[in-house]
């Protein structure tokens, strides 16, 4: 081959890769806008629990994050860490995580579904009752007021068991904070 015809392949070869590498910083300029674009609409908060009085201590720790898909629904997930004791009877350590959907139908009020799956393990301090270890499942359904970052509710466990649940009551308020 001469260089006259080499000419059009050269010419071909250097279009290609200025055309791939316009296509690549495009793209990767897409892509740091659209990730940018998910953290911005990402939010973290949680929950923190205290319980005590009469022998029985709780601690819960439960950080969760969502992300707002638009300014009606967001969906996350979350945490949950819980110790407690009832002095003379038993410890458990509570761990486990959940999946959350909030929405928002009004500003001022959220409706919310949350699947939650803890590991109980339950030491009970008399020897003759056998000790505990196993999943709960709960499904919690709820609506609460929501003003800014917080919003205080009430919800419900559609999966409430009195013998395994770590709950006492399948109503529970509650309280959530998202920055």
């Amino acid at each position: 081959m001469n260089n006259s015809q080499l000419k059009p392949l050269k010419n071909a070869f250097f279009a290609f890769i200025f055309l791939f590498t316009a296509i690549s910083a495009i793209a990767q300029n897409q892509s740091v806008e659209k990730t940018n674009t998910f953290w911005q609409n990402v939010q973290f908060g949680g929950g923190l629990g205290l319980s005590f009085g009469d022998g029985f201590f709780a601690g819960t720790i439960a950080p969760s994050g969502i992300y707002n898909y638009n300014e009606h629904f967001a969906f996350g997930i979350g945490l949950n860490a819980t110790i407690n004791n009832q002095k003379n009877q038993y410890k458990s350590t509570i761990l486990g995580g959940s999946l959350l959907t909030l929405y928002n139908p009004i500003d001022m009020l959220q409706v919310s579904a949350e699947f939650e799956q803890l590991h109980v393990n339950r030491n009970w301090d008399d020897s003759d009752i056998r000790d505990q270890n196993y999943w709960y499942p709960a499904l919690f359904l709820g609506a609460g007021y929501r003003s800014s970052n917080m919003t205080f509710g009430i919800r419900f466990d559609v999966l409430y068991d009195r013998q395994k649940s770590i709950y006492t009551d399948p109503w529970l308020p509650f309280v959530r904070f998202y920055f």
